[in-house]
């Protein structure tokens, strides 16, 4: 007997913790949800304030879809992320009137059992009083047995009519969490359709967008090829500064000039060190800014025969905004190129980040500079209004994929 009621205490505790850990489980997620949520919206507005701030330059072809292709997958994840809100809501919505119509019939049954109770004891009083119920005990033993059951049971009725407040207050409270869920999920659905409807107006603009350059789609097609050679150009030289600088490291300590692996120092080392336990929270190098083109090689938005390389990530950002070193380094270069603006290349051990198309620079080769310095600001283009900057970072010879290196990029 003594064995059945433990397996039956065991099996008990194992479904209680299963269940909290699911709830917890659950809870996480919906906060999880809740930060993409508010991310997205910003990223939205960010986009929509800078889009203000250039709206009557006249911008690119290209840029447009770009702006387009990012904003339109801005919006789609934020309707995915409402989505799964509003899921998992209905999940807790559902468990929870399952939970009050639970509580009612146990608030019922407790409320039935404290009545009886409560009547059996008014007629107990008026039968025999509690001193002649005792007095009638045939000996001392039998009287503090009959004095004990009737302090068990005065006991028990407090312990009924303290479940019963308990199980009240429980209800009332489940109440109040399902009412405000309910709430939740309305204003989810409203956002939802408001999104819908921007996203609807942003895929119309596109497709009327994409109509127009599709009339003379060997002209744009033309422009993305020169646009790709410039950026190849730009790479390249990034390249030879950073094999320039392997092999200036390399000669110090008698290493192979022809290594593609840096030679480092002491403190070279534990600056690298510093910046990998960094991966995923160094910070932006621009204070507002958002993502125009990714990382990799990817097809081209216009003409998908076309590809599009990427050894970094292009940013959007605001006229005269400021670049921020996103790490403590040393100025490796500083350089103009041929049809191009300045571009800033900084060395934090064997690892590199690399700033370009700047309008001023305000370091200079050979400087140390910590995290989130200023070093120069981004050029806009007159013409157009656009104020566009590219952000690479390479380990040695190797570009990296910055979005897994700046926070919540």
């Amino acid at each position: 007997m003594m064995l059945l009621k433990q397996t039956y205490k065991t099996a008990f505790l194992l479904i209680f913790l299963l269940f909290s850990i699911s709830i917890f489980s659950q809870n996480n997620k919906q906060k999880e949800l809740e930060t993409r949520r508010l991310e997205l919206r910003r990223e939205i507005q960010k986009i929509n304030e800078l889009r203000a701030e250039n709206k009557s330059k006249e911008k690119s072809q290209l840029s447009l879809i770009e702006n387009f292709n990012y904003k339109i997958n801005v919006l789609s994840n934020l309707i995915k992320v409402t989505n799964q809100q509003a899921n998992l809501l209905n999940r807790d919505i559902n468990s929870n009137q399952k939970k009050i119509t639970d509580l009612r019939n146990e608030l019922k049954q407790l409320k039935e059992v404290y009545a009886a109770m409560i009547v059996k004891s008014y007629k107990s009083k008026n039968q025999q009083s509690r001193v002649m119920f005792l007095l009638s005990s045939n000996n001392f033993k039998q009287a503090y047995k009959r004095l004990q059951y009737m302090k068990q049971y005065s006991d028990h009725q407090k312990l009924q009519g303290e479940t019963i407040k308990t199980k009240t207050v429980e209800l009332q409270q489940t109440n109040t969490n399902l009412l405000k869920q309910q709430e939740n999920k309305r204003k989810l659905i409203a956002e939802n359709r408001e999104v819908q409807k921007s996203l609807e107006v942003e895929r119309k603009e596109q497709e009327l967008l994409m109509k127009s350059i599709k009339n003379d789609l060997s002209k744009y097609a033309s422009q993305l090829k020169q646009k790709q050679r410039e950026v190849d150009r730009i790479d390249a030289e990034i390249d030879r500064i950073i094999a320039e600088a392997i092999a200036k490291s390399n000669k110090k300590v008698s290493k192979s000039p022809t290594s593609n692996t840096f030679a480092l120092t002491p403190e070279e080392k534990v600056l690298a060190s510093n910046f990998i336990s960094n991966k995923g929270k160094l910070p932006w190098p621009v204070e507002k800014g958002y993502v125009t083109l990714g990382y990799g090689t990817q097809p081209s938005p216009i003409n998908k025969t076309l590809t599009i390389k990427s050894n970094g990530v292009r940013l959007a950002t605001e006229k005269g905004a400021k670049v921020m070193a996103v790490f403590n380094g040393e100025v490796t270069s500083v350089k103009k190129l041929k049809n191009a603006n300045p571009l800033v290349v900084i060395r934090h051990g064997n690892y590199y980040t690399v700033y370009t198309n700047l309008l001023k620079v305000y370091v200079k080769e050979g400087d140390k500079v910590s995290t989130k310095q200023t070093i120069g600001e981004v050029f806009t283009n007159p013409a157009n209004g656009e104020t566009i900057f590219s952000f690479s970072i390479y380990k040695e010879g190797a570009s990296q994929n910055p979005s897994g290196w700046i926070y919540k990029m």
